[in-house]
């Protein structure tokens, strides 16, 4: 959440202002999402978001079952948080439009478009105490997803590039096999051209220019279940090590089966569209970045070092919607109220940096002050 809220540092600004400091360039390259193959750190802030929903799971199921609510009440919850999320993701995409934006890429939109999945799931292997159910669903989830983009067929000789966005030599298309997963010509595109234009729009959808799908919310979804076995055991822990261990060596099979996929060229690893390879190598990350925090936090007790970072994780949803709406709004009342030059005092190279700085510090300050509050935004 903070690297989401970090966006306002607006770093390629800066990195365009010194073209040649490689320092510049590198913390732009991580703090933008890539053109299509490969991972930044940007590229990571998604599938993390996804994952803590998954490990948030099982805590939260426990704690509606020791008040007593019913299944069919946890179900209603189900429902209406998956609604809220769905729609709340529509709002924030129309925001800056003159007609709503019925669009499903947003990461509020996919997580809500899975989560009563998830929530089955969840629920399913309360009851059986058996992770084999979980893993079974998220392979005939990846392999299935997999199985419908290769079996879409490849743009012929005659294809009409121009409803896509790109051309036939954009150098980053695949080939081979590995072009099954090309931008805005696989099946997930493909189903958008009709799925989308079902709503009412300006004018009739043909692609979107980041290549990114509604359908990409199953392979997010296993994503969630990948973070509904880490909260499983997580939960369940018999000792920090146990949980360090197996954490460490689920990684480094997910890394490894999502690389073969990749430069055997059955599945490269894409973001955008959320290829299943891209869910096992987030999922590889997810496990690590999480293993870390827990070593650091849990065992070694210094969770005072991640204060300003629990101000935000715990009020998430109020997080995004801060980030996502507003830091226009406070970036332009600075300009109102200290002139339109207040940002330039290190040089104009680092005006967007000095502006973004102060957008993320009043944005914190907010969180913190619902924070000190309680005030906690929940769905």
């Amino acid at each position: 959440m903070f690297l989401m809220m970090a966006e306002v540092l607006r770093l390629s600004r800066v990195a365009e202002a010194f073209p040649d400091s490689t320092f510049w360039a590198f913390l732009d390259f991580h703090q933008s999402h890539v053109p299509w193959v490969g991972c930044s750190l940007h590229d990571l802030i998604q599938p993390s978001f996804s994952f803590l929903v998954g490990v948030a799971l099982p805590y939260s199921m426990a704690s509606r079952a020791s008040k007593d609510q019913s299944v069919a009440t946890m179900w209603a919850h189900t429902i209406r948080r998956s609604l809220i999320l769905i729609l709340l993701g529509i709002f924030l995409r129309s925001m800056h439009s003159e007609q709503t934006n019925f669009t499903f890429e947003d990461t509020l939109t996919q997580i809500g478009l899975g989560y009563p999945i998830l929530f089955a799931l969840g629920l399913a292997s309360e009851k059986t105490q058996r992770d084999a159910l979980v893993w079974g669903a998220l392979g005939i989830i990846l392999i299935g997803y997999a199985g419908v983009f290769a079996a879409y067929p490849l743009p012929g000789p005659g294809f009409d590039w121009s409803q896509t966005g790109t051309t036939a030599d954009w150098e980053h298309n695949l080939k081979g096999f590995a072009a099954h997963w090309n931008k805005n010509t696989n099946a997930a595109w493909a189903f958008d051209r009709w799925f989308l234009n079902l709503f009412p729009r300006e004018k009739p959808f043909e692609f979107n220019g980041g290549g990114y799908s509604t359908l990409s919310f199953i392979p997010t979804l296993g994503t969630m279940i990948l973070g509904l076995i880490a909260g499983k055991w997580l939960k369940t822990a018999v000792s920090s090590t146990w949980l360090l261990k197996r954490y460490a060596i689920t990684a480094g099979v997910l890394f490894l089966l999502a690389l073969a996929f990749h430069f055997t060229g059955l599945n490269p690893i894409v973001k955008r569209i959320w290829t299943p390879a891209w869910t096992l190598f987030s999922g590889g990350w997810a496990f690590l970045l999480l293993a870390a925090f827990y070593f650091v936090v849990d065992v070694k007790g210094q969770k005072s070092w991640f204060f300003p970072l629990i101000v935000i994780g715990t009020n998430s949803i109020a997080a995004y919607v801060i980030a996502d709406g507003f830091g226009g709004f406070i970036r332009e009342s600075f300009k109102i109220h200290l002139g339109q030059h207040y940002d330039a005092f290190l040089g104009e190279g680092y005006a967007p940096l000095v502006s973004g700085a102060l957008v993320l510090l009043i944005e914190w300050l907010i969180l913190r002050w619902m924070y000190k509050k309680k005030i906690f935004i929940k769905i």
